[in-house]
């Protein structure tokens, strides 16, 4: 069974007209531009984010195998697809870069969830801002905006 067979069932099914270009429609919910991240572990992945980050579930599902099939959750209104790792998908590591309201408690959960220090929590021109790498290897650049 492919990661992607129960892509349009279920939530799938209302639609949105995107303002730049009538004739598409998206799924509610979706925007234009999402990331798929396919991993070894996605139960570790989504028990990490869930320590880290306000998630809601939106969709999960489970391969014959027992694997984690195709599945999605939102940080904050984005949407982030992801699925266990097949012989036909195999696993690669991305960069996210994450808006929250409060770096600080985000980066110590972070850490204390196993996350590896990137870069170290600091003050930048365009924010508080550090990089988390989590126990499946995608980096995580977590900022919180000056005001």
């Amino acid at each position: 069974m492919s990661c992607f067979s129960n892509f349009f069932t279920g939530a799938r099914a209302s639609f949105v007209v995107q303002q730049n270009d009538p004739d598409m429609k998206i799924p509610q919910g979706h925007q234009a531009v999402m990331p798929y991240l396919i991993m070894d572990d996605a139960d570790a992945f989504l028990d990490f984010v869930r320590v880290v980050f306000p998630v809601d579930i939106v969709y999960e599902s489970r391969n014959d195998n027992g694997k984690r099939g195709h599945c999605e959750i939102r940080i904050s209104g984005s949407t982030i697809m992801f699925s266990g790792s097949t012989g036909q998908w195999k696993a690669a590591t991305v960069n996210l870069f994450v808006y929250v309201d409060d770096a600080d408690t985000v980066f110590r959960k972070a850490v204390e969830a196993g996350g590896m220090v990137i870069l170290p929590l600091e003050d930048k021109d365009y924010g508080r801002s550090c990089g988390v790498e989590d126990p499946q290897g995608n980096i995580w650049w977590i900022t919180s905006v000056k005001e």
